[in-house]
């Protein structure tokens, strides 16, 4: 690859940049800490990415393997590139590492025996609710001490999403459609299966079965002919669990 010279001129930093040829091909500053990964892996077991911006998150993802480019996109001359998992071994090991950074040991080795084919191959939705109860009733309580986790939706998506993953499942996390977003569709042995996640207050509210309905989430699937269930979970913020666990075979 061939590298402007700028001799001694003050390089720039690549704020917003995090495709590693344009740092390199215009001369943005760089410090080459790829001898750190190795000592990650050497060194450690488990590691937690926090999110600041500009961070590098996925530029470090990207060099280690866990995310390729998918295409590219001529936007006005910027490129913007789509990433993904470059095959399913490695979405299912990302997975399984990001599952020892959520939760502790004793919750973790439910998910990691979860009857989840099982039981969606039998459309146990009373077991799939039993096993991810049990999975958040694992977590230690000293994990939400000083930190507002319990608030965000995410959280307990990233812990549902990171159980069928790393079981290798067929699975699409923010499901687009022309009228939103399912927060997570899974496929399996024929049947399509619509996930919404709601934080909510003590109670139930029925917000997340309701939306499913009402936004379309499965409209896109009915061409297939195949079974589609809706599943719309609440989570408490006072429990830090399930508050409501809800399923509707679409019509």
């Amino acid at each position: 690859m061939s590298v402007p010279d700028n001799g001694a001129a003050k390089r720039r930093l690549p704020i917003g940049i995090q495709t590693f040829r344009l740092i390199r091909e215009e001369s943005y500053y760089y410090v080459d800490k790829t001898a750190y990964i190795q000592r990650l892996v050497d060194a450690g077991r488990h590691y937690f990415l926090s999110r600041p911006r500009r961070f590098g998150k996925s530029l470090l993802l990207f060099q280690t393997g866990y995310l390729t480019i998918l295409g590219e996109e001529d936007r006005g001359g910027r490129i913007r590139y789509r990433l993904g998992y470059p095959n399913r071994e490695v979405r299912q090991s990302l997975n399984e590492r990001l599952l020892m950074a959520l939760l502790p040991d004793a919750a973790r080795r439910r998910a990691d025996d979860a009857p989840l084919r099982e039981l969606l191959a039998a459309n146990d939705f009373a077991g799939l609710e039993a096993f991810f109860r049990a999975v958040f009733a694992g977590v230690p309580h000293q994990w939400h001490v000083r930190n507002d986790i319990r608030e965000y939706e995410g959280y307990y998506a990233s812990v549902v999403y990171s159980c069928f993953a790393a079981q290798g499942f067929d699975l699409v996390p923010e499901d687009s459609s022309s009228t939103g977003r399912a927060d997570m569709v899974v496929r399996f042995e024929g049947g399509v299966y619509v996930f919404e996640f709601k934080s909510v207050g003590k109670g139930a509210s029925g917000r997340a079965l309701a939306q499913i309905r009402e936004k379309g989430y499965a409209d896109k699937y009915r061409h297939l002919g195949r079974p589609i269930h809706l599943i719309g979970v609440e989570f408490s913020r006072e429990d830090r669990n399930i508050a409501a666990f809800e399923v509707q075979r679409a019509a």
